[in-house]
């Protein structure tokens, strides 16, 4: 079925036709072939004929000539164009021509003549065993068995570890063994390094933020050590369409752009794409708040802000995709602690870590969250999209459904499920839910049997945005923006791969931002997207990597250029408080523990907890560290692949919860507490009547109960309280406080200045990456009218990673040129209340209320006339 049937399907005959808020048809393209390169070996030709890649595309020729010539590349093009054929046919042609050649060198670690090896770094395991089944294809499909191909990571025996280290040519792997267990331990790993012809970055534009900074270290450490054997590897990078892909590229490899051959004119044939913007439509006004929910959804993410006497108002509680209990969970201010339900389902981003949310504080003390029902509300997102993939399945198209959360993802499969028994019990096994914490081989299985039509729909997180192949899909139902354009057009890639046609619908949450997406189109589809934004030279990311550099070999002067402008004057601070000893031959590491646990790539608050079945000890799967007590905590209902367990235990010492197999009538959701507390102001100025601080604050948050609500009506059954401990995230912040006579001049009533204080908070978060060199979900913020610790109405915006990574810093630094760039894109946008382009956040805890655009810049305004340079 072409996208117009499926549209047609979405429609009903008309009855849906009313929320489809915009279509969009991207034309065809067709494809231009080029002749396979005279270089490349004639078997692994044959192999590609063999599976149906009788010509390459040109742009596949394009990289792989220019990663054959020893030019660092990076190819930058759509999901499903082939980029991993432009990146395997150099690096395999490499290792079966031979021997890598005699290194001469007497200064290096090892003389070698060996057989060239490749390294291969994907940003998730999934993706590597990916690539490994595709490999393995290709290499029975060209009658060779002479590349010796393994992946090796976490999940890696003792035994097979060894076997790589000793035989593998080809080794996939993740930037997290590399830094933890490869690179420290590089001696035994001699064979791989001193004959490492390529290194493959493949989803490149996944390292952004602070794990992109730690990422970009790892491959400078990666390098240094490889030049060190006498190797010069040629790095190849593949990424989706992102903004100047060379500059990204040059900053993660730490070389200069002209030294990067960018290849960005995708080639490859593109189907007729048929993009909807959908809004789910307002509920009858006799179905009560909660009618439009799934079995399990969480009600608490349509409650709204209620005013309360004393001027404060209630907190809403956050979005699907990130957990109040996780390790950079929302914050809140208020003498007392603001609380609230969640179900604390995470799957978080590509590093494995949750976005650090923003929001408003509660506006007063000790409140409790308030539910009251909005006027005439709409439908959830959730909700909507599991009636739409039912009726795609129903029709027999091939569908991927992404949520913002696993348990949305396990919610819309079970609704989904329920929605096909109605129509025929043959087609409810068709659809089954993907998510993180599942077990690898669980995984993989899902994978093959979306692949070869043995599964019709897979309900998923966004763990199966990036490059896993899973080609042939008819449509994608996407509910909720995903956060960025990239996020957008890759998950939109998975229809239509290979040239044949797809459907993609993103329907909106019930969210202002998402709102303004599906009735501005042109905010959606047409704005460019997003650079790939991250600073290896920030201080706070830089330091661990010198002292794990200088544990692996002792840190030359001549080599400090590999790790940019500020390593001596750090390698200098680490050497003054002992951490490092300097002699005449360099920096020493001399401490017995390993110096790269010193620091966490992804920031993912520790160990994933395990779930195991109490009777049998069978794992179940795992849940993130940060987010366990919220998801795992004893009498938790766990849903796992559409199956209910009820946790007996949680042991977080040991990392585990205990869970029986038991079906239940009910859901349930955890009650937490959060609050922020400023621990020491470092630097401080006065600007007339307001202050303008940077410091330490601590993020505190505990789970305190749950509650048991019925499934579907989500009626209260009891309220359980639990003894857990609370979670402190230390960091940094930046701060201005706005006394009453300050919100008075800027016209600002107190009952506007919630809503100006709140936009002020968003929009500052938004343009600090512009200064800082950061990501905006590597913040978090809080706008309160009264903070304990300040007395005034305050703005913080912080770094949400423990002990900081310097962002906050860096907005302090500049603070009337971040404040006055913040200003001016308040008032240079043309919307009349706010939006995403100027004070609406695709994060915010509170669902973006409350807003007031034109109060923020009127108080803004104020601000900056105290402000000095």
């Amino acid at each position: 079925m072409g996208p117009g049937e499926l549209l047609d399907v979405l429609l009903a005959g008309g009855r849906r036709a009313d929320r489809a808020t915009h279509v969009r048809h991207l034309p065809a393209r067709d494809g231009v072939r080029a002749d396979w390169p005279a270089w490349a070996d004639a078997d692994l030709v044959r192999g590609y004929r063999a599976l149906g890649v009788e010509r390459p595309w040109a742009h596949q020729v394009d990289a792989a000539d220019a990663a054959w010539s020893g030019r660092h590349t990076v190819l930058a093009t759509s999901t499903g164009s082939g980029k991993s054929l432009a990146f395997w046919l150099p690096a395999l042609s490499a290792v079966r021509r031979g021997a890598a050649g005699t290194l001469l060198d007497p200064g290096r670690i090892e003389t070698v003549a060996r057989r060239p090896t490749v390294l291969y770094l994907s940003p998730t395991k999934a993706l590597a065993a990916d690539q490994l089944a595709g490999l393995e294809r290709l290499l029975v499909a060209a009658g060779t068995r002479d590349v010796r191909v393994a992946t090796c990571d976490g999940d890696t025996s003792r035994d097979e570890r060894r076997w790589v280290r000793e035989h593998a040519d080809v080794v996939l792997t993740n930037p997290d063994f590399l830094h933890f267990a490869l690179l420290p331990a590089h001696a035994t790993w001699s064979r791989l390094m001193s004959s490492l012809a390529y290194v493959v970055v493949d989803e490149c534009h996944a390292f952004r933020g602070v794990f992109g900074a730690h990422v970009a270290l790892v491959l400078r450490r990666l390098r240094r050590l490889a030049a060190a054997y006498g190797a010069a590897p040629v790095m190849v990078l593949a990424s989706a369409t992102t903004s100047d892909p060379a500059a990204s590229a040059a900053r993660l490899l730490g070389v200069a752009p002209g030294d990067v051959h960018a290849v960005t004119a995708d080639t490859s044939p593109a189907g007729r794409k048929t993009v909807v913007l959908w809004q789910p439509p307002e509920l009858p006004g006799g179905d009560g708040p909660w009618a439009a929910l799934l079995p399990g959804e969480d009600p608490w993410s349509t409650v709204i802000t209620v005013p309360r006497g004393d001027g404060s108002a209630a907190r809403p509680e956050g979005p699907d995709d990130v957990s109040p209990a996780g390790g950079k969970p929302d914050t809140s201010g208020g003498p007392g602690a603001a609380d609230g339900f969640v179900d604390g389902s995470v799957d978080g981003r590509v590093d494995g870590s949750a976005a650090a949310p923003e929001g408003s504080g509660p506006l007063g003390t000790g409140e409790r969250l308030v539910a009251v029902p909005q006027d005439r509300p709409r439908r959830t997102a959730t909700a909507e999209v599991a009636d739409l993939l039912a009726d795609l399945v129903a029709a027999g198209a091939r569908v991927l459904a992404f949520t913002r959360s696993r348990r949305g993802a396990e919610s819309v499969a079970a609704a989904t499920r329920d929605h096909l028994a109605e129509v025929d019990p043959t087609l409810p096994p068709l659809v089954s839910s993907y998510r993180g914490g599942y077990l690898p081989e669980e995984r993989r299985a899902l994978e093959r049997a979306i692949r070869d039509g043995h599964l019709r729909a897979l309900a998923t997180t966004n763990a199966l945005e990036l490059g896993v192949d899973i080609s042939g899909l008819d449509a994608v139902l996407i509910a909720g923006w995903p956060g960025t354009r990239v996020s957008l057009w890759q998950q939109a890639g998975r229809a239509g791969r290979a040239g044949a046609e797809g459907l993609v619908v993103l329907v909106a949450r019930e969210d202002p931002l998402d709102t303004y997406l599906v009735h501005h189109p042109e905010a959606a589809l047409d704005a460019p997207v997003e650079a790939t934004v991250f600073d290896p030279g920030n201080p706070y990311v830089l330091a661990p990597h010198l002292c794990a550099a200088a544990a692996e070999r002792p840190l030359r002067a001549e080599e400090l250029e590999l790790f940019g402008p500020r390593a001596l004057e750090l390698l200098t601070e680490l050497t003054e408080r002992g951490i490092l000893r300097r002699r005449p031959s360099g920096w020493y590491w001399t401490h017995a523990e390993p110096a790269s646990r010193m620091t966490d790539l992804r920031g993912a608050g520790g160990e994933p907890v395990r779930v195991v079945e109490t009777a049998t000890g069978r794992l179940l799967g795992t849940v993130d560290a940060a987010s366990a007590d919220a998801t795992v905590h004893p009498g938790a209902v766990y849903v796992h692949l559409g199956a209910t367990y009820v946790v007996d235990e949680l042991h977080l010492e040991d990392g585990a919860a205990l869970a029986t197999r038991r079906d239940v009538d009910h859901g349930t959701w955890a009650r937490w507490i959060t609050s922020t507390t400023v621990v020491d102001v470092e630097r401080e100025v006065a600007w007339g009547p307001l202050t303008w601080s940077y410091g330490q604050v601590d993020v505190t948050t505990q789970v305190v109960g749950y509650q048991r609500r019925r499934i579907p009506d989500l009626q209260v059954l009891s309220t359980h309280e639990l003894d857990l401990p609370a979670r402190t995230l230390r960091t940094t912040a930046v701060w201005w406080t706005a006394p009453p006579e300050v919100l008075e001049a800027a016209g600002v009533t107190l009952e506007a200045a919630p809503g100006a204080l709140h936009a002020a908070e968003h929009a500052s978060i938004g343009l600090l990456p512009l200064l800082a060199t950061c990501d905006r979900w590597d913040l978090g913020g809080l706008s309160t009218l009264v903070h304990p610790d300040t007395g005034h109405a305050t703005v913080f915006v912080h770094d949400g990673h423990p002990g900081g990574a310097g962002f906050a810093e860096r907005g302090f630094e500049l603070g009337p040129v971040w404040l006055t760039a913040t200003r001016d894109a308040i008032a240079a946008c043309p919307c009349a209340t706010g939006c995403p382009a100027c004070v609406q956040s695709p994060k915010c805890g509170n669902a973006n209320e409350p807003l007031d655009k034109a109060g923020a810049l009127r108080l803004l305004t104020t601000v900056l006339a105290h402000a000095t340079p």
